[in-house]
């Protein structure tokens, strides 16, 4: 089990069902990229939490003993999958739960709010002020009759609608193939790209990563946001130029930014952003819940007890399209 940082897999799922003849090895701790190989080498089995850890071809390559790999969700972009087809390792995942909502939903809207009211409400400025002897640096912004710009409109981001309501702000969304009816159906009016980017005062993103959405807000796009809105990332750092984000900020291009997700994570020491005032951190804390990770852990011993028997669930075909 990889990459376990709040140490919570051991006692969040029954690992002793799966019988005295496995061997459970917990890893609290990132495996630094150049000895992932040495280190895993001897497993028949890993678990990826999400997208914590890449692995690649040429990694898996090097781990001729992996029978199975298992990620939580049913998708993960860090993941070789062709290459697993080819070498015949089965390749499994975790669902949503039976009833009611998955867990990552709520859990995620409910942090994109928090980066929302932490850069609006200059929660974490004025807490630093405060704790330096200082008070009242400079005015916060009220929500009230501002626009939220969401970039997607499917479980996360309709889940953004309803506090937006509550706060009293006008909601728009744009994704390449958003229609006015399903925009209207959750409470949303459709715009297009360009109108997302000059409209909204805070510009959420709730996009899958793929080669269509990498890349997919550059410094051209930044520039056409109002020198005062916001941009939250929630989702993944690399639809986002990392580099165009960090010299808007700098210039004041734009106010701020609320970011839980970052093209290299965990987030290097020193590195800009961590520099940048006007810039909220999080450590990607969206999707983590103790009822995500009892779920998602749960159904992992499930998805490695059902191979042990011959009969594997939740396998994961082919990558989706870019």
């Amino acid at each position: 089990m990889l990459d376990d940082y709040q140490r919570r897999a051991a006692s969040f799922a029954d690992w002793d069902s799966l019988g005295t003849g496995v061997d459970v090895v917990f890893f609290y701790e990132r495996i630094e990229p150049a000895a992932v190989a040495d280190t895993l080498a001897e497993f028949d089995v890993l678990v990826l939490m999400r997208e914590r850890s890449a692995f690649r071809r040429p990694l898996l390559e090097r781990l001729p003993r992996l029978r199975l790999l298992v990620t939580t969700g049913m998708w993960n972009a860090a993941v070789d999958d062709a290459y697993l087809r080819e070498a015949g390792v089965v390749y499994c995942g975790t669902g949503r739960p039976d009833t009611g909502p998955a867990p990552g939903v709520p859990s995620t809207a409910e942090v994109a709010w928090a980066l929302i009211l932490a850069v609006c409400k200059r929660v974490t400025t004025e807490d630093r002020a405060m704790r330096a002897g200082n008070w009242q640096l400079d005015l916060p912004v009220n929500l009230a009759g501002a626009t939220l710009g969401l970039a997607g409109l499917g479980h996360l981001g309709s889940a953004m609608i309803g506090p937006a309501r509550a706060f009293g702000m006008d909601v728009i969304a744009w994704s390449e193939h958003l229609t006015d009816e399903r925009a209207a159906a959750v409470g949303a009016r459709r715009v297009s790209k360009a109108g997302l980017l000059s409209t909204a005062d805070v510009l959420s993103i709730h996009l899958v990563l793929s080669e269509r959405t990498r890349g997919l807000f550059q410094a051209a796009d930044l520039a056409m946001m109002k020198p005062t809105a916001v941009l939250v990332n929630t989702s993944r750092g690399p639809i986002v130029d990392e580099d165009a984000l960090v010299q808007a900020l700098l210039a004041g291009t734009i106010a701020g930014a609320g970011l839980d997700v970052y093209d290299t994570e965990p987030l290097p020491a020193g590195h800009p952003l961590t520099t940048l005032d006007n810039a909220v951190l999080l450590p990607h804390l969206g999707y983590v819940s103790e009822a995500g990770f009892r779920q998602m852990y749960g159904q992992v011993v499930d998805d490695i007890a059902a191979f042990l028997a011959g009969s594997p669930i939740r396998t994961i075909g082919p990558a989706r399209p870019g």
